[in-house]
């Protein structure tokens, strides 16, 4: 048995990132940058108005003009207008390209207009409202990093750069495997005495996609070795990641690690609770991750192990997954035993407070638990206000 920071250790090198594919922007939200984004043209293209008024030449401005006649009009969006004489003026607009050989916008407040002609009130001039050419970026100017995860900021950046795809890190493949004789389907339970429905595998699932996982698929099998062989045959092909929920222990329907041929375990038992039974390992190039099936534990451990390898495979580090913080106890906590102790817990406003049930199996706290909160092995009870390590969901 080895300890929880240990077994991070273990985990840190443990996949990297999956090749990358073409995705449209629509479907860009939350991937990782495999490439950098590098701007396709100027922004703006052309120098534009920074509001509404009349573009003017700024040299006539300064010589002492504040007459002008009214030529043309621009809107955002126009191509590039004739240049006009001295003497003359464009209604203009936000966005809008300026007329050549007139770079100066004069606001529309400070401008008295009769017809086709406008006065312009040097008292109320300022500034000269424009935006020059590549002022926001320039042609083959790298805009967002390689890595980056696209967030709402970074693809409103991308599609201004004028990239309709990017290249972003496959989502991985990922396929559970729940194993229990007593597991039925959802539905199934209450006319099937002696049977639950399996609820973990939703759970996992559910927690995989929101840690960058792609297709996932969902199966159940039975407690017995052939049949978690077959299972485990059919997840190997296609899948980049394989859960096994259950059978992790030592009963004699224990049959998850043994359902694998050429099996390299990398974590093997883990000084914590819940969880102990965790696993991970690789085989046939396929990495596997084994999780208890006591739902609490199972999601516990999947928070603590998953979550960093699936970080890791959609192109982020695996601190990504472990981005611990304090706060303040919102209440009292138990203290911890021989083993390092994982409580199940939701954010209030004065902090974190344990959820009431602490139990392996429980399902009904999971409604409400959206914190974890690590305990060191042999910690006395802690008390409200006290400093405690938490980790979100």
């Amino acid at each position: 048995m080895i300890g929880f920071d240990e077994a991070c250790r273990r985990l840190e090198d443990l996949a990297g990132p999956l090749p990358s594919e073409a995705v449209d922007l629509d479907e860009a939200d939350g991937r990782v940058l495999a490439e950098d984004v590098v701007a396709r043209r100027d922004s703006p293209e052309h120098p534009v108005s920074a509001m509404d008024g009349y573009a003017v030449a700024e040299a006539e401005l300064a010589a002492g003009r504040r007459a002008w006649r009214v030529e043309a009009t621009v809107f955002a969006g126009d191509g590039a207008s004739p240049s006009l004489p001295p003497d003359a003026c464009a209604r203009i607009f936000t966005g809008a390209p300026l007329p050549a050989g007139l770079d100066r916008v004069v606001p529309q407040e400070a401008v008295e207009r009769a017809a086709d002609r406008i006065m312009v009130e040097a008292s109320r001039l300022s500034g000269r409202h424009v935006r020059a050419r590549g002022s926001d970026f320039r042609t083959g100017q790298r805009l967002l990093p390689r890595g980056r995860t696209l967030d709402p900021g970074a693809l409103l950046l991308a599609a201004a750069a004028d990239r309709p795809t990017l290249a972003v890190v496959r989502q991985p493949r990922v396929a559970i495997i729940a194993s229990g004789d007593e597991l039925v389907p959802p539905g199934q339970a209450l006319e099937r005495l002696g049977r639950v429905p399996d609820s973990v595998s939703f759970g996992v699932a559910s927690l995989a996609r929101r840690w960058g996982a792609g297709e996932v698929r969902r199966r159940h099998a039975q407690d017995d070795l052939d049949t978690l062989k077959r299972a485990v045959a059919e997840a190997q092909d296609g899948a980049d990641l394989i859960v096994m929920t259950g059978g992790a222990s030592v009963g004699e329907r224990d049959f998850a690690r043994a359902a694998f041929d050429r099996l390299e375990l990398i974590v093997d038992k883990v000084a914590m609770k819940p969880g102990k039974p965790v696993w991970v390992g690789r085989a046939a190039g396929t990495l596997v991750v084994g999780l208890p099936g006591n739902p609490t534990a199972a999601m516990v451990t999947a928070r603590l192990f998953l979550a960093p390898i699936l970080a890791m495979l959609t192109g982020r580090p695996a601190a990504a997954a472990w981005a611990w913080r304090d706060a303040p106890a919102a209440g009292a906590f138990p203290p911890a035993g021989e083993r390092e102790l994982f409580v199940r817990a939701r954010a209030t406003d004065l902090g974190a407070a344990a959820c009431g049930s602490q139990d392996s199996s429980a399902q009904a706290v999971m409604a409400e638990w959206n914190l974890l909160v690590r305990r060191a092995a042999g910690a006395p009870a802690a008390a409200s206000g006290d400093r405690l390590r938490v980790l979100p969901l």
